[in-house]
């Protein structure tokens, strides 16, 4: 009875390239999420007094949600 290797190395540069497109979309995510949170505490800035203190909030909180 005869066997078959059927598991291949990786081509020369997969593992380069892959690792090069993971590092990107990592710094994607991180550019995302950075802007998530701008977005919101320029939002949550715009709110009057009242409004903040109606969720719980005040103006010293605004800086750490996005952290």
């Amino acid at each position: 009875m005869a066997a078959y290797e059927t598991s291949r190395p990786a081509p020369f540069g997969a593992i380069s390239i892959f690792r090069a497109v993971q590092g990107f979309s990592s710094v994607f995510e991180m550019v995302a999420g950075w802007n998530d949170a701008r977005v919101t505490r320029k939002a949550l800035s715009k709110l009057t007094d009242r409004e903040l203190d109606d969720i719980g909030l005040c103006r010293g909180d605004i800086e750490m949600i996005g952290r």
